[in-house]
């Protein structure tokens, strides 16, 4: 049996787009309020999916009868919303000034070389993805990071890399 986890992570051509053109539909029809279906379908794809394709955000638009910008927008505001796949694991680096201040760029810079990954994006294999966020709200374990929502703090480049190699390996 796979985990939530696996499958979230589907690559465009693994899906079966008229399921989950059926499922927006049910979405839809579920829906007791129209003010705030846009984000509840967002969600409800974004879960079933791990992340919100242009496709599908173009069929969401076209079933609301809303606007392709009006999605767009939305996804930008809200982190939550990806339009590209995530990794099997979630890596955000703080950048805040806490972190910032202890080292935190250094941090990014390595992990970004040794996966040769940058903030957004995906590693080719799919294990890891980064997102460099503004704050993790753990400032008393600056520099910090976390995978997968778990946090990991009081780090350097090296104990970093190291942490990330032990999920990797599956250790974590």
């Amino acid at each position: 049996m796979s985990t939530t986890k696996e499958k979230q992570i589907k690559k465009s051509e693994d899906i079966d787009w008229i399921e989950v053109n059926k499922k927006i539909d049910k979405y839809i029809s579920e829906l007791e309020s129209e003010s705030d279906a846009l984000i509840e379908v967002l969600h409800k794809v974004q879960s079933l999916l791990g992340y919100i394709p242009k496709r599908t955000q173009k069929r969401i638009a076209k079933e609301l009868e809303l606007a392709p910008g009006k999605i767009s927008s939305v996804m930008s505001f809200y982190s939550h919303f990806s339009a590209k796949p995530k990794g099997k694991y979630q890596i955000a680096i703080c950048k805040g000034t806490a972190c910032y201040v202890k080292g935190s760029v250094d941090i990014i810079e390595k992990v970004e070389e040794v996966y040769d990954l940058n903030s957004g994006d995906t590693t080719d294999d799919g294990i890891f993805s980064l997102e460099v966020v503004r704050c993790l709200g753990a400032c008393g374990l600056a520099p910090v990071m976390t995978v997968n929502g778990k946090a990991h703090g009081l780090l350097n480049p090296d104990k970093a890399v190291k942490i990330l190699e032990k999920y990797k390996n599956g250790e974590m």
